[in-house]
């Protein structure tokens, strides 16, 4: 905020969240992670998977017309000028800079089309004696187009607030008096499964005049038929005026029809129609050329010619757009304000196969027929308001928590920017469908539709913008915390969906990248890695993710057990504990063959594992094994609870071998060793060792008959992470490396053992706060948002990785939702300082 030169505060803005001024300019400029950046060792290791990844890139590119899931040769640039994202969860996202730009569109399911439309802007008039004194852009672009317009708004006079779901824009405008404050509000609303599912927002504009007289004042939002996708100028998009009136209340405003013949939708921007506001409209007008017309349109008398009838359909090349102003009296020394709604009507969708239509969420609730946006828009303006109630009440308890930093009141709610723009989709489980993978309740498996899925529909999250693959297992392990704690039926929806699919079998052989050889697709009784790729059908062709045989990851199955018991925990829904029962019983049984020497604990070879790219685990690891111990834990107590003392005394007898040989093959004396392999890193400090154990802590488990990890080892373990991966890693400053060698210097023997990663930062944080370090993981995980938010200019597209100069990977990734996990922590630990009231086993969110 040091370029801010204005002394406004802004109209109601909130004391905490993430602030910038207009005029800021990030000092670093970082690249994306390229084969350039490997080591010469690590380039020898997988030069045979580049050549792999090449022929099936080309392929796929260039043969099949497609894009890659994983694209290595075309990674985003780092673009440092993203906002909170506009919309609700499921319907799609479009996302305004924090310069005010409309610059990333994700309509189309899980895909993302990255590009500013420089029409789409909000300008302020203001007339005094019935003439215009002031006209203005609102914008500090200078573009190429639409010469016609005042651009080039004073960057140092304005300021962005971000608190998500909604953020603040105040603009002072030089020499006026005048101060205006635009409120972005999105109905993302803990436990809310009707209105969060909106594709809409809406925008209050706060307006303040410091002068001795009254001002007419006018603010027009311009908006084009499109996304700035190639598709805009391909003929037969139209805009048309409507008019609604309902429970007496009217708006009005302007209805963008794109006409695609994939996935077509409408846009809509609207405003209310009260006594003493002024809605005026212009149907459609070109956003090429100078488009000086409509500037002078509004510049006569602060008003928009609002004629009759709709545009003719574009002929191809041709683009369209909408502008709709709205007008009011401000007195002098007086405040007023005038709302927007911006919402988007894409009912049915298809996926990149184009095989199935899937129906969005909203339509429950508003209809598929993709005449909604009008009803839409005028529910968002007559219930924003409780709304904003709703989150103020949601989020007030920890903003006014004065033990809590600053930093991590903003890192926790803009984090979930994630949720919504995470290419997500919410939609209605089909009449059809079944999700038990053909292996019903009677038979241990599952039925067909769960209550819960019938309810609440299925929802699926990338694991990153630029990793597309849906739901990508290990990943929401982190990132579950987000939506068990407040939207808890989505997140048992995507356990049924997973359960559903661990009885599947894909015997499909295809080369996996890696290795470079041919396996199954998916075998029977594992979790499959992610529930696929939104270019071909998700939930109906698994495993998209083909660098690595993701046909039995270890990991995965113990993951989904661990989540299985802790959302049990914490939601208490004993019928989802009965339905998972059985699915996590196949999954361990499935898991003890790899228990080669009868000591309880598990194997591990090649890349069975949380391991980075280039490390090989051979036998027991910290991370698998720590993870097999703690799913022993749980299936102990969960047994206790459905099943017998005999299935309990089975999982028993493996957890009390399993803890012993942990110790003894992996345990140094100050931490657990990488793995028992011996190797040169055998012994380095994993940041993400103590996974395991942060989950029996998140279950209130872990301790008595389900313990697997003695306390003060733990104790040791955490601080030498914070002592090694943390303190002596960047000055401190930076967060946990993921590995470190016991001398005190990054473990570079592989691609990833050297890069921070977000979300595994938020976890260990979480364990560290669960054992009494609250200070150590406060400061670990201060690190981390600092770097991204504040020094490197990645927000609300927070990256998997960055290492300590230079680069970053996959930008706006699904990980760091785990800070949730970090509220989760100190939620539980409040309580347990707190004095007993009685033997409750929720937890609070």
């Amino acid at each position: 905020m040091s370029a801010y030169v204005s002394k406004e505060a802004g109209f109601g803005v909130p004391k905490e969240g993430w602030r910038i001024c207009l005029a800021h300019v990030f000092k670093e400029k970082r690249k994306p992670f390229q084969a350039k950046d490997v080591s010469l060792s690590n380039l020898w290791e997988h030069i045979g998977l580049g050549i792999r990844y090449l022929r099936w890139w080309y392929k796929k590119t260039q043969v099949e017309k497609k894009a890659p899931f994983i694209d290595m040769f075309h990674a985003l640039p780092l673009r440092q000028i993203y906002g909170a994202p506009l919309g609700g969860i499921g319907g799609g996202t479009i996302t305004r800079g924090w310069r005010g730009e409309f610059c990333r569109w994700q309509l189309n399911p899980g895909m993302y089309h990255y590009k500013t439309v420089i029409a789409d802007q909000f300008t302020v008039c203001l007339r005094r004696g019935g003439q215009t004194v002031y006209q203005q852009v609102l914008s500090v672009e200078h573009p190429s187009t639409l010469q016609g317009w005042n651009w080039g708004y004073c960057g140092e006079y304005a300021f962005y607030h971000a608190l998500y779901p909604r953020a603040w824009t105040v603009y002072h405008l030089p020499g006026q008096n005048v101060t205006l404050t635009c409120r972005q509000i999105s109905p993302v609303i803990p436990h809310d499964y009707k209105d969060s599912s909106l594709p809409v927002a809406v925008f209050v504009w706060d307006i303040e005049n410091k002068n001795d007289y009254a001002l007419e004042v006018s603010i027009m939002f311009t908006m084009v038929n499109g996304s700035g996708h190639k598709d805009d100028s391909s003929g037969g998009h139209w805009n048309e005026p409507f008019h609604l009136e309902k429970e007496g209340k009217a708006l009005s405003g302007v209805l963008l029809h794109h006409c695609t013949a994939v996935n077509p939708y409408t846009l809509c921007i609207s405003a209310r129609e009260q006594p003493d506001r002024k809605v005026s409209h212009q149907t459609a007008f070109s956003p090429s050329g100078t488009c000086s017309g409509l500037w002078s349109d509004l510049m006569t008398d602060g008003r928009l010619d609002s004629p009759s009838g709709s545009s003719p359909p574009t002929q191809k090349g041709e683009k369209v757009a909408a502008a709709l102003a709205v007008g009011c009296s401000v007195p002098a020394h007086g405040h007023n304000d005038v709302e927007f709604c911006l919402a988007w009507d894409m009912p049915l969708i298809t996926f990149g196969s184009r095989e199935r239509k899937h129906v969005r969420r909203y339509t429950r609730y508003f209809g598929s027929k993709g005449e909604a946006s009008p009803s839409l828009s005028h529910y968002a303006l007559t219930h924003y308001k409780e709304w904003e109630r709703r989150i103020e009440e949601w989020q007030s308890p920890i903003l006014q928590d004065s033990s809590l930093p600053s930093w991590y009141k903003s890192a926790l709610f803009n984090e979930l920017y994630f949720v919504a723009d995470g290419g997500t989709v919410w939609t209605e489980l089909a009449e059809d469908a079944d999700v038990s993978g053909g292996v019903r309740s009677e038979d241990g498996g599952l039925p067909a539709q769960p209550d819960v899925i019938k309810e609440y529909g299925r929802f699926a999250y990338l694991e990153g913008q630029e990793y597309r693959m849906y739901n990508t297992y290990d990943v929401h392990f982190y990132a579950s915390f987000a939506l068990i704690m407040l939207w808890p039926k989505l997140a048992l929806s995507v356990q049924y969906d997973i359960a559903g699919s661990v009885v599947q079998q894909d015997l499909t052989e295809r080369l996996h990248l890696m290795s470079g050889r041919y396996s199954p697709v998916k075998t029977k009784n594992v979790v499959p890695h992610d529930i696929g790729d939104p270019d071909d059908e998700p939930w109906h062709r698994l495993n998209a993710y083909l660098i690595h045989d993701t046909a039995g990851w270890k990991d995965l199955n113990l993951k989904f057990v661990l989540q299985v018991y802790r959302d049990f925990h914490i939601t208490q829904d004993n019928q989802y504990l009965k339905d998972m029962w059985p699915i996590c019983q196949a999954v361990m049984e499935s898991e003890i063959k790899f228990d080669l020497d009868g000591d309880g604990l598990i194997e591990n070879s090649g890349y069975a594992d949380q391991t980075y790219d280039g490390w090989t685990v051979t036998g027991p690891s910290a991370y698998c094994g720590g993870l097999w111990l703690a799913s022993l834990c749980v299936m102990c107590k969960m047994a206790r609870l459905v099943d017998t003392e005999r299935t309990y005394q089975h999982y028993k007898d493996i957890l009390d071998r399993g803890s012993a040989a942990f110790d003894k093959l992996l345990w140094n004396g100050k931490y657990y060793n990488y793995d028992s392999s011996g190797r040169y890193h055998s012994n380095s400090v994993m940041s993400d060792q103590c996974a395991g154990h942060w989950f029996l802590k998140a279950s209130a488990c872990g301790e008595e008959d389900y313990q697997a990890f003695p306390k003060e080892k733990i104790q040791s373990t955490l601080k030498s992470i914070f002592d090694l991966n943390v303190m002596a890693f960047a000055g401190g400053q930076m967060g946990a490396v993921n590995g470190m060698r016991p001398e005190g210097v990054p473990d570079r023997s592989s691609v990833q053992s050297d890069e921070v990663w977000i979300g595994v930062v938020y976890g260990l944080a979480a364990t560290m706060i669960h054992e009494g370090m609250r200070e150590e993981g406060m400061h670990t995980a201060e690190g981390c948002y600092r770097t991204v938010w504040e020094r490197l200019g990645m927000a609300f597209q927070t990256p998997e990785a960055y290492c300590e100069k230079n680069i970053y990977r996959s930008l706006a990734y699904m990980r760091p939702l785990s800070i949730w996990a970090m509220q989760l922590a100190l939620n539980m630990t409040q309580k347990d300082q707190a004095p007993t009231t009685g033997d409750s086993d929720e937890v609070g969110t």
